[in-house]
């Protein structure tokens, strides 16, 4: 009989190992301060504790509901050291880097587990910020289709009647579960299509595109007239009232969506004629249907935007303004958990895409081809070697924006390249 406390300790102590088994959302605290959050995926065997912190490696120990561990870097180098206990569903202590010390506390993660679904959303309201301060418009799951519309920059809808005011309106944002940062935002688009036979347009190049000498010399009309009209049947714009010398000029209708992004981090509020490390006004003319984009998320839920609809845009959007329309969209999200990028990425049947976002041309395409080599190195297992052999011979670049706060560069590698990798 004396035993049987000893079996009861065993056998709490048994269960409390296994409760805190499995995923949880925790969040660092500095100066009573939410500084980061991220996934932290648990394993207990024994007083051995193992896991992930997003992509970090942790080991360490959990013995009465006590807990230590270390996060290693996937270089090696340590990144922190964490103690803390137990209680029930909430786990809590300190975490040390370097000469920092701060408060960590993990809840739950959430297990979502409704079948996906295909919900078509309604826009009443436009957003001209990107924000994790916005209310959620819709709250949807991973592996939900949303079918939606957007308006143009003006913030005219597929009739012509105006709902916003004109700056980039946004259409959202949408509050995907379970998405934490440290995640990956996955949004493949399965439909960008016109819902209107108009666009406006600019009808100028911008002057930080020019030399001064051709911005002091041009003589623009103030009466030209840039509107077009979209032959969605026969897939070409023209201008609805065309000069002289443009009675037969055509362009080809490739929709795409000049705007989509996530909440920036922290409390910050960017107005959407931005972008950054978020997405925001990538500009990027191979954003369009089928095209698959990968964003950080950088708040719970992520918070996605999409607008800023073209008909069709030049590398760059030298005017300023592509032909600007509104448009029916719809996408597929999903989230790759505990696995972060710098920025925005994509793919396509074609090409796999790392974006560089910057504030010269240089630093853009050292961002853009910075991130396509570490996607190759850990999403291909190629040394740096290797990786330089791939790129230097198969190297592409886009210039997708010019004329916006920032540049951006896409550098891309096709897929046929990469097929030929083992």
């Amino acid at each position: 009989m004396k035993k049987l406390p000893l079996l009861l300790f065993a056998l709490v102590y048994t269960l409390a190992a296994a409760d805190i088994d499995g995923p949880w959302r925790i969040v660092l605290r500095s100066f009573g301060e939410d500084t980061g959050s991220a996934k932290l995926d648990l394993k207990v065997q024994g007083d051995r504790l193992s896991g992930t912190l997003n992509e970090l490696k942790i080991e360490g120990t959990f013995n009465n509901g006590d807990l230590k561990f270390t996060a290693t870097r996937p270089n090696g180098q340590t990144f922190g050291t964490f103690e803390g206990r137990a209680n029930g569903s909430e786990l809590s202590g300190t975490a040390r880097r370097g000469d920092d010390e701060m408060k960590w506390v993990a809840s739950r993660a959430p297990v979502i587990t409704a079948t996906p679904q295909t919900r078509t959303f309604e826009p009443t309201q436009f957003h001209r910020f990107f924000s994790g301060t916005i209310p959620p418009a819709l709250h949807i799951n991973p592996g939900d289709t949303i079918r939606t519309t957007t308006v143009d920059a003006g913030g005219r809808d597929a009739s012509g009647k105006r709902r916003s005011n004109g700056g980039n309106p946004e259409t959202g944002p949408f509050y995907v579960e379970g998405a934490t940062p440290g995640d990956t935002l996955v949004i493949k688009f399965n439909r960008i299509s016109l819902n209107r036979d108009s666009a406006g347009s600019g009808d100028r190049i911008v002057d930080s595109a020019l030399n001064s000498g051709y911005v002091r010399e041009a003589k623009f009309d103030d009466k030209f007239d840039s509107e077009w009209k979209l032959d969605r049947e026969n897939g070409f714009a023209m201008l609805a009232k065309p000069s002289e010398h443009l009675k037969n000029f055509r362009v080809k209708l490739q929709p795409m969506l000049g705007c989509v992004a996530v909440a920036p981090p922290d409390q910050q509020t960017v107005r959407s004629g931005w972008l950054g490390a978020y997405g925001g006004n990538m500009d990027y003319n191979g954003m369009r249907e089928g095209t698959t984009l990968y964003l950080p998320v950088f708040q719970p839920g992520a918070n996605l935007f999409v607008g800023d609809g073209h008909a069709a845009q030049g590398d760059g959007e030298l005017t300023g303004d592509a032909l600007e329309t509104s448009m029916d969209v719809e996408f597929t999200v999903n989230v790759i958990s505990g696995q972060g990028i710098g920025g925005p990425r994509a793919e396509n049947d074609d090409y796999i895409m790392a974006m560089g976002i910057a504030n010269s041309l240089p630093d853009a395409l050292r961002v853009a081809t910075t991130s396509l080599a570490r996607w190759l190195e850990r999403d291909y297992k190629l040394t740096p070697n290797e990786v330089a052999i791939v790129l230097g011979t198969s190297m592409r670049y886009d210039i997708a924006e010019v004329v916006d706060p920032q540049i951006n560069i896409v550098a891309k590698v096709s897929k046929a390249a990469l097929a030929q990798l083992k």
